[in-house]
């Protein structure tokens, strides 16, 4: 949908409907801005979740010939 396909839309409306719409903008924009400031990554939150084997850089048996 274009801006203008939406302000023809918008301009049809009665005044009390207009003001609905205004209201659900305003309410979008506050729950967009919101979720910016609280969506921010944490460095460290998985700290001590994730383990590595000792053997993890070992040839993998199989895959010999590959390498």
């Amino acid at each position: 949908m274009t801006d203008i396909q939406l302000y023809t839309k918008l301009a049809d409306l009665p005044i009390e409907l207009k003001k609905r719409v205004s209201d659900y903008i305003d309410s979008l924009m506050a729950r967009e801005q919101s979720a910016d400031k609280t969506g921010k990554r944490k460095a460290g939150l998985a700290k001590g979740l994730i383990s590595v084997k000792d053997n993890f850089n070992d040839p993998i048996e199989g895959f010999e010939d590959y390498i």
